[in-house]
């Protein structure tokens, strides 16, 4: 698919609402040291953040509903620039957790709106690719953006990773003025209409599954510094290497999600959460072996986000007649289960179950998201074969 301005700006916005939402996972043992906190308490700055976009997703879509769409996808990145440049002053731990859940206030109307917008630049039969090209910008984020802000926390302490993030913050605002086309308010749409379409049992299912696949992610991927460091006895330079593989991963799986999703659904559904499982168990039994765990890495990657496009063109298609609130209550739904994830795995942890444990609750939660996809596609199959039977 050829990048349009349109999508490259959103693409650059995506990039750097990802650096703000993940570095802190790549930084997670340096934030624990200096504030004095343990690991799992530092890993609620990741719950914070995920239940954050939960309140702020419906509640910035559904009150900036006629401003027009470029000018709301900037003031969304001033608010993650605002919230970023108040976690660089902070002072104590307390202060981070509420800089925190400023920044995370844009998220999900940002890709949720962008979501839309991105998908009505292009074909109909092209939407799960631009939803997907978006997303680049998040995965991109991940190889590049994730492992400076951990070596940055690393050699210049962690509120230089937040100072760089606001910068990334300017950038992205500039970007969206000067590439994205001007955007009215949509037409037609309004609060109550918007709010309605989330009664529904397709849209509620497809908001679940999303809650679940992100859940099976984010159980591990919260504590893959720790897990490195302890299990792996890895040095910093493979930690880092280690990121930038995973994101690597990423940017493959959100591609081939988006490729394939164009096709079905829930057939990139079912072959990406039983790879995801597939690759957790093996991950929680080789995770002391530096190649295995490299090559597993990627692999998770790729499993983790080749779920993004998919689940995103789910809920827009079961909300097709109101998708801005839809659309932004799904990335809620990712942060939903980024919560659940990091406080799934934190437990485990807090349990002193061990790492490993902590790859296998995350295997098991993509079992669930795997049950789930399959009962639906044999009921949608058996919906469609009645007619047939009855005549």
């Amino acid at each position: 698919m050829k990048l349009n301005p349109g999508l490259l700006a959103l693409a650059v916005g995506a990039f750097g609402i990802g650096v703000t939402e993940f570095a802190p996972m790549g930084l997670l043992p340096v934030i624990a040291i200096a504030l004095h906190v343990s690991i799992p308490v530092a890993g609620l700055l990741i719950s914070a953040y995920a239940l954050g976009v939960m309140i702020g997703a419906p509640l910035m879509t559904l009150t900036t509903g006629r401003v027009p769409r470029r000018t709301l996808l900037i003031g969304l990145a001033g608010i993650f620039t605002l919230g970023n440049l108040l976690a660089a002053i902070s002072t104590s731990y307390w202060m981070l957790l509420i800089a925190r859940v400023i920044t995370s206030f844009n998220h999900g109307a940002f890709f949720g709106v962008g979501s839309v917008v991105a998908a009505s630049l292009v074909p109909p039969q092209r939407r799960a690719g631009a939803v997907a090209a978006m997303f680049m910008g998040l995965t991109i984020a991940n190889v590049v953006g994730v492992p400076l802000a951990a070596w940055a926390g690393e050699h210049l302490g962690w509120r230089a990773a937040f100072w760089g993030i606001a910068g990334l913050g300017l950038a992205t605002m500039a970007a969206l003025r000067l590439t994205l086309p001007t955007l009215p308010v949509p037409v037609g749409g309004n609060a109550i209409s918007e709010l309605r379409v989330l009664t529904r049992g397709p849209v509620l299912g497809a908001l679940a599954l999303t809650v679940v696949g992100s859940s099976a992610m984010f159980t591990v991927f919260t504590y893959i510094a720790p897990i490195l460091r302890e299990v792996t006895h890895a040095s910093l330079g493979f930690v880092t290497a280690m990121l930038v593989t995973y994101g690597v991963g990423l940017t493959v799986g959100n591609w081939l999600g988006g490729r394939f999703a164009d096709r079905s659904v829930d057939r990139t559904l079912i072959v990406t959460l039983a790879s995801l499982t597939a690759i957790l168990v093996a991950f929680a039994l080789l995770m002391p072996f530096a190649v295995p765990t490299a090559i597993l890495v990627f692999l998770w990657g790729v499993a983790s986000f080749a779920l993004v496009p998919p689940l995103q063109v789910r809920v827009m298609t079961a909300a097709a007649d109101a998708p801005n609130l839809a659309s932004a209550v799904n990335i809620g739904a990712f942060n939903l289960g980024n919560a659940i994830g990091a406080a799934l795995g934190g437990g485990v942890i807090a349990a002193g179950l061990g790492y490993p444990a902590v790859a296998l609750a995350g295997a098991a939660t993509s079992v669930i998201g795997f049950a789930v996809v399959g009962l639906t596609a044999r009921d949608r199959a058996s919906e469609r074969e009645q007619p047939l039977c009855g005549a």
